[in-house]
């Protein structure tokens, strides 16, 4: 399996292009710009379908047998058929440490998996968790201090009083 690059594509300086990746056009006209131009260190995951006239931005990363037909911005991703443009604030800050660290998962996505949203709501619960046993932590040094205040004032405003973890949408989000 081959690189297909077409007649108008332009690629740009430290590409990373993967195994069976299609630079190709959307239309017959010749003389026009039918091909998508790649910008700098972009990287095309293997399988991808780059399909049109456009730009994909410097530093954009296209994951493994997307098909793309929009302009990508620059620093995005994009994954899926058709592709779709994954750049939030976390992904961004993310992608910086795992650049430290000398590697980039480019190809993931971070909102459409079930199992990661059951990870995510699992990690948001033992936040909440560990919230709440530093309230009981501060309820407790309230109780042993040298005055002893009124029972009303132990408990901090926002501490949980009852368990909320709810396993039937975690379960839902995992799809048993």
């Amino acid at each position: 399996m081959g690189v297909v690059v077409g007649e108008t594509a332009e690629i740009g300086d430290g590409c990373t292009i993967y195994q069976g990746v299609t630079l190709g056009g959307t239309s017959l006209y010749k003389g026009s710009k039918r091909h998508p131009t790649l910008g700098r260190g972009v990287v095309v995951g293997a399988g991808a379908q780059v399909l049109g006239g456009f730009t994909v931005g410097d530093g954009a990363r296209i994951g493994s047998n997307a098909v793309v037909v929009k302009p990508v911005p620059a620093g995005a991703t994009a994954v899926g058929n058709p592709a779709r443009v994954i750049q939030l604030d976390a992904d961004v800050k993310r992608e910086q440490v795992a650049s430290q660290m000398g590697f980039s998962a480019y190809g993931i996505t971070q909102s459409d998996d079930p199992l990661s949203l059951a990870l995510r709501g699992l990690i948001d619960n033992a936040a909440g968790q560990e919230h709440q046993i530093s309230m009981l932590w501060q309820a407790i040094e309230k109780l042993s201090g040298p005055q002893t205040p009124r029972p009303h004032d132990y408990v901090p405003k926002d501490a949980a009083l009852q368990e909320t973890f709810e396993a039937d949408k975690l379960n839902q989000l995992v799809g048993k």
